[in-house]
């Protein structure tokens, strides 16, 4: 069950909020350009995996079978 705000509370969220509103635009431009740097410095990323499925995994019941079982 959720407690009520008191005034103050509610006043400090909002700020907060706020700030974090103001603030994500131009974070978001920091990560675009970090993205678009490490892709230029680094074409080509030899350690990259792809991130597994757990559903693939789940699907498969882990053990793989051959043709004709």
């Amino acid at each position: 069950m959720a407690q009520k705000l008191t005034p103050e509370q509610l006043r400090t969220r909002e700020r907060v909020e706020t700030l974090i509103g103001a603030v994500a635009p131009i974070l978001n431009l920091v990560l675009a350009a970090g993205d678009r740097l490490s892709r230029i410095v680094e074409r080509e990323d030899s350690e990259y995996y792809p991130v597994r499925s757990g559903l693939l995994e789940a699907e498969g019941g882990g053990a793989k079978r051959e043709p004709g079982d």
